[in-house]
């Protein structure tokens, strides 16, 4: 058959992202909430699908989620924007805050979808290494961006995959030298007190993005938020897909949004899980010693360094525990009280 078409060299290769497949009877390897949510806020959620028309088309700016989340978090509804989960939101920002050719920074470790839709829009990323402890060194940051002319920074905090954070203080000063657009991933930011989330207006080139998958616990349901100031949030508004989340997710996210206690207090107690696994973790290395590097944690998770990562990750899975691989280092979701124990257990055993 004669060959009329091909891809082109940006997407030939590329295989879809695939999440661990198999019957585990553990998952700590996705950063999920163990929480699900109160029979009530299900119920609540249930009467609003009755009520839901589905032969119309979805809020196109998602206004009822938008000012729950801003209730929620004490800032401006006006300067929320409604994401396909914040993922959509990283892409949409690259791909419109950006023209080809324009260079983007981010940090090494970091979340690898950063670098991803960066290739697919055909702009220069640069990736500042972090130290060998996985700490920042915030002028080297500020000081590649300066003389690389970036046009936008991107990077989260606290980070996934390392669990560590930058303070308030490294953060404003990254945001107040360089003129880049600072994309600010803050998905982690419920277990952690260092968010700019309520000063988010007041810088001119600063973007805020949050999720709903981590403390809220609507992972399945895909949401996300950016907050900004009113010029680069009409920006958002007018690039993001017209229907870009659909009317049960905003429904679902209305309702527990509105449900604030219930909120802080599954945020209380995924980090009431990761302190406690990782004050286990710590016991273990005391029996242990230098088995593994264990690395502080400011998410709902923990970030450990082993020189066999992969072969304790394969045995983990073989005893029905998944865990995400990440070369020399495992990050392991903090799970339900049990679920820590057996962990900790099969590590024992493994090590």
């Amino acid at each position: 058959m004669k060959i009329l078409y091909q891809l082109n060299s940006k997407i030939k290769d590329l295989k879809p992202y695939e999440p661990l497949k198999g019957d585990f009877r553990i998952r700590l390897d996705a950063n999920e909430s163990f929480l699900s949510l109160p029979t009530n806020v299900m119920t609540e959620i249930l009467d609003t699908l009755v009520q839901t028309d589905f032969n119309r088309y979805p809020d196109s700016l998602a206004l009822n989620s938008c000012r729950a989340f801003a209730a929620y978090y004490g800032v401006n509804p006006e300067l929320v924007t409604a994401g396909n989960g914040s993922d959509e939101l990283i892409s949409v920002l690259i791909s419109t805050f950006l023209m080809k050719g324009d260079t983007v920074v981010t940090l090494s470790p970091d979340f690898t979808m950063y670098r991803f839709y960066s290739s697919l829009v055909e702009v220069r990323c640069i990736e500042v290494v972090k130290k060998s402890n996985f700490t920042v060194d915030v002028d080297e940051l500020i000081t590649v961006v300066n003389q690389t002319s970036a046009k936008m920074i991107l990077f989260s905090n606290p980070c996934n995959p390392t669990s560590l954070g930058l303070t308030r203080e490294e953060v404003r000063k990254i945001i107040n030298s360089v003129s880049a657009l600072v994309v600010l991933d803050e998905a982690y930011m419920d277990f952690w007190d260092q968010s700019l989330l309520q000063e988010a207006d007041q810088y001119d080139n600063l973007v805020i993005l949050r999720t709903c998958s981590k403390a809220i616990g609507l992972a399945a349901l895909r949401i996300g938020f950016a907050v900004a100031n009113e010029t680069i949030t009409s920006a958002i508004r007018a690039v993001k897909s017209p229907y870009n989340v659909n009317t049960l997710t905003q429904s679902a996210a209305s309702v527990i949004l509105s449900n604030s206690e219930i909120l802080k207090e599954a945020s209380n107690q995924i980090v009431c899980s990761r302190i406690l696994l990782s004050q286990q973790l710590e016991n273990l290395l005391k029996r242990k010693p230098n088995r593994f590097v264990l690395f502080p944690s400011c998410t709902n998770f923990v970030f450990l360094r082993l020189n066999d990562a992969k072969s304790v990750y394969e045995q983990l899975l073989l005893k029905g525990i998944a865990v995400r691989f990440m070369g020399d280092c495992l990050r392991i979701t903090a799970g339900a009280p049990q679920e820590n124990t057996e962990l900790i257990t099969a590590l024992e055993q493994i090590l």
